[in-house]
This record gives structure tokens, C-alpha cells and sequence, in this order.
């Protein structure tokens, strides 16, 4: 079959690998689309993913797709249905799943390999994070599932509350589902302000229709803490989300922040890079600075949720359907952040 290699830095290749076979409890499925998502950019400029992958490896890992073989012991599928499979499932048996902290799981499972035309699904994620695609959805949007997913475990971990102002830096395919969750008051209530920063006037355009109250083009900002409070009665910001994955914007979503509030620094940076933070103000401003990651069972259920009923017009995000034979093409204008993204068709 087809398939996606990582080899290194921007060495990305299609290559004809083994179709894969199913294991006892594991099935396989035909890809129908692989959504292309930030984190695979990233993964893809640095060469590898701290928790995720080691290249070489098969590559990607937002998908949805048919069923087209089953292991044995698998009795709850059938050949021939519709699914959406998470990356990755908890081991339900550690510190951290007894704490129900499923994304801290010490065994947790992932599974890459999207970029191709069959992918396997082992035991654990089948007997977990497999859900069915409603009849109304395309393949291209429920294999957004993952990232929401991802976007919605963030929110709830973000102690918002309904009327809060927000403050969100980033405007790439995460930062604009942020956008859309709070927006429609997703787990906590709906707020009165998300004042979005990104580096696009396009996509900050996206942001609006999704819900964003104000947009701000980030270099033409000078003094960006300053205009939040500006717009936030002299304070700062109630929450503030880093959806960006920079060490510089981690240090600018701290300052950003009122006293009291939490800033979710949420994009993941480069393994070894370190931040600077004044602990007057962390001290006197009782800040609360949190890392969230990944998605657990419970938010791949409201994602999946969230996409069939709606509630927010996420196709908005879906630049272009490409075959797979043009991923090469796909990273580049990711890079160049031509598209937001793109649903991969291997079929």
C-alpha cells in the first residue's frame, strides 16, 4: 500500500509499504481522508514528536475511514462500518487513570500512520477511542475529532467562566477550534469577549465567523499586553490560551493575564527551550500557569459530538481534499500557511 515515511527534518516520503493485518482485538480500516493538522507540521520541521513518535516511522494521525478487516476477539464491529478511531488510548490501570488524569497516562498508547491507505487500530484504542461516524458526516470532518478533542480537554481545564474575556494567541487550525468551542459556550459557559492574535488576515477572518469578537493582526501590535488591557478596563485578560507552540508567546500569554487569572499554555514547544517568568507577579497576581495535553476518552466523545451536531460551521477550516500523492505539496503550503487543512484522500 501507500503510505507516508518520516524520515527526518522535512524528509517526508511516499513509499509502497506492507498492507497492515489485525492482531487479535485489533482491527484494520480503509483511510478515507487524514485531515493534516499543526501538530504533524511541527513534527515534521523538527524531525520527531518527544511522546508521539521516533522516525523513521508512517506518519500522521487524524483519520476516519471504513472498516475493512477484523482481528480476532473484535465482536462489536462489523466489516464495512463507518469510524473514527482516536490516536492514542490510556492504560486505565496506572497512577494517573486511577486519578482519572487519563492524558498523564504513564503507558499511554499512540498510533500514527493516517497518511496512508489502510491503517491498523490496536486492541486498546478499539476498545476505547473507536467511535461511529454518524450517517449525516463526512469522512473529512469526523477526522477532525482528535484535535477538538484536544481543544475541548483544554477549555475545561481552563477555569473559565460564562462572561469571562479571553484572550487566544494563535490563529492556526487549534487556535481557531478554541475559537469555535468557546464561542458556543462548550463546557463553560459561553464568555462576553474572545480577542483573537494571529499572524494571518485571512484566517483571522475565519476566527470572526467563528465566533471572535475582536481581531488583531500581531505585528501590527506594538505593545500587545498593553492593548489587552486596554480593552479589558486596565486588568488583562480573564483566561489566556497560547495556542502557538513559541517560547516568546508563552512569555507574552503570562503578561497578558489579569491578576487571578489562568493562562493555558497550550501549544507545545520545543523539547529543551525554557521561558523567563517574574515571580513578583506570578506571586502577588496568584497567577495559575497551566500545561494541558492531548485529549482523553470523555472529549473524544464531545468532539465527535460537537462535529455531527453543528454547532459550529468547523468546515470553515478545511481548505482543500487532495489526493494523497500531493502530501509533499500539502506540508509546503502548511509551511507557508496557504491552507489551514487539508483533507489527504488515499482512495
Amino acid at each position: 500500500m501507500l503510505a507516508a515515511v518520516l524520515y527526518g527534518q522535512e524528509d517526508l516520503r511516499l513509499e509502497n509499504v506492507p498492507a497492515p493485518e489485525p492482531g487479535p482485538g485489533e482491527i484494520v480500516i480503509q483511510v478515507k481522508a487524514a485531515t493534516t493538522c499543526g501538530t504533524d507540521l511541527k513534527v515534521w520541521r523538527r524531525g520527531g514528536h518527544a511522546r508521539m513518535l521516533k522516525p523513521p516511522t508512517l506518519f500522521g494521525h487524524e483519520a476516519a475511514g471504513i472498516i475493512s478487516a477484523l482481528g480476532s476477539g473484535v465482536t462489536q464491529w462489523q466489516v464495512g462500518d463507518r469510524v473514527v478511531p482516536n490516536n492514542s488510548a490510556p492504560c486505565g490501570q496506572c497512577f494517573f487513570c486511577d486519578r482519572q488524569a487519563y492524558s498523564l497516562c504513564k503507558d499511554l498508547i499512540f498510533n500514527n500512520g493516517t497518511f496512508a491507505q489502510y491503517l491498523k487500530i490496536p486492541a486498546p484504542i478499539v476498545n476505547q477511542n473507536l467511535l461511529p461516524i454518524p450517517d449525516n458526516l463526512s469522512y473529512g470532518m469526523a477526522s477532525m475529532t482528535e484535535p477538538l478533542a484536544c481543544v475541548l480537554h483544554g477549555i475545561a481545564r481552563s477555569n473559565a467562566q460564562p462572561g469571562d474575556r479571553i484572550v487566544l494567541l494563535g490563529d492556526g487550525a487549534i487556535g481557531l477550534m478554541f475559537v469555535a468551542a468557546l464561542a458556543a459556550g462548550d463546557h463553560v459557559g459561553k464568555p462576553s469577549e474572545i480577542i483573537v492574535f494571529g499572524g494571518s488576515p485571512q484566517r483571522l477572518q475565519v476566527a470572526e465567523q467563528l465566533g471572535a469578537t475582536q481581531t488583531y493582526l500581531h505585528r501590527a501590535v506594538e505593545n500587545i499586553p498593553g492593548l489587552v488591557k486596554s480593552l479589558t478596563d486596565g486588568w488583562g485578560a480573564d483566561i489566556v490560551i497560547e495556542a502557538t507552540g513559541k517560547p516568546q508567546a508563552w512569555e507574552l500569554a503570562i503578561a497578558c493575564g489579569r491578576p487571578g487569572s489562568t493562562v493555558n499554555l497550550f501549544g507545545g514547544c520545543p523539547g529543551g527551550t525554557t521561558i523567563s517568568v517574574n515571580t513578583e507577579q506570578l506571586h502577588y497576581n496568584e497567577l495559575t500557569l497551566k500545561g494541558v495535553f492531548h485529549n482523553t476518552p470523555e472529549f473524544v466523545r464531545s468532539a465527535l459530538d460537537f462535529i455531527a451536531q453543528g454547532t459550529a460551521p468547523l468546515e470553515l477550516l478545511l481548505s482543500d481534499q487532495q489526493p494523497l500523492q500531493n502530501l509533499g505539496q500539502v506540508f509546503n503550503d502548511m509551511r507557508d500557511r496557504q491552507v489551514i487543512k487539508v483533507a489527504m484522500r488515499p482512495d
